[in-house]
C-alpha cells in the first residue's frame, strides 16, 4: 500500500489517520500503528503522535538501555520508535515483526511513502513499548 501521490494521501491513509481523528495530510506512521492495534480489537494505543505511544509503564527499551524483555520475551507486536536529532523526540514508530539477532524485523507506515517491511539494527532503535502486556514491563 503506498500514498496516492506522496503527500500523506490516500483512501489507506486517510482510513489511518481519521483512526486517530486526523484529516488528508498528517504524518500517519503512529495512526497506522494505532489503527493496527484497532483492527485487533484492542482500544489503546490510539494516538497519531509518535512520542505518545510510549507510556513509561509501556516501556523497556529506552535511550540505549536494553532490558532482558528483549531477549527472553515476545516482542511481536511491541511498538518501536526512532529518534530524530532535528526533532528532538521521537518522530517515527512501527510494528516488531521479529528479531532477528542484532536486527528488528519491522512493520510501519509512512516509510518511504508506504506500508512496507523493514530490516532496523537494533542500534537504531530508540524505545520499544509492550501494549499487549496486563501491567508494567520491567
Amino acid at each position: 500500500m503506498a500514498e496516492a501521490t506522496g503527500n500523506n494521501d490516500g483512501l489507506r491513509v486517510e482510513e489511518y489517520l481519521k483512526y486517530t481523528a486526523l484529516g488528508k495530510g498528517h504524518d500517519w506512521c503512529a495512526a497506522f500503528v494505532s489503527w493496527c492495534y484497532g483492527q485487533a480489537g484492542l482500544a489503546q494505543p490510539r494516538n497519531p503522535w509518535s512520542p505518545a505511544l510510549f507510556p513509561k509503564d509501556r516501556v523497556y527499551r529506552n535511550g540505549g538501555m536494553l532490558h532482558r524483555k528483549l531477549a527472553k520475551a515476545q516482542t511481536k507486536a511491541d511498538v518501536f520508535g526512532i529518534y530524530g536529532t532535528q526533532a528532538k523526540r521521537v518522530n517515527h514508530v512501527g510494528l516488531v515483526k521479529e528479531i532477528q539477532g542484532n536486527y528488528l524485523i519491522s512493520i510501519e507506515g509512512n516509510s518511504r511513502n508506504r506500508v512496507e517491511c523493514r530490516r532496523r539494527h537494533l542500534k537504531a532503535i530508540y524505545v520499544l513499548a509492550d501494549w499487549l502486556a496486563e501491567k508494567e514491563v520491567k
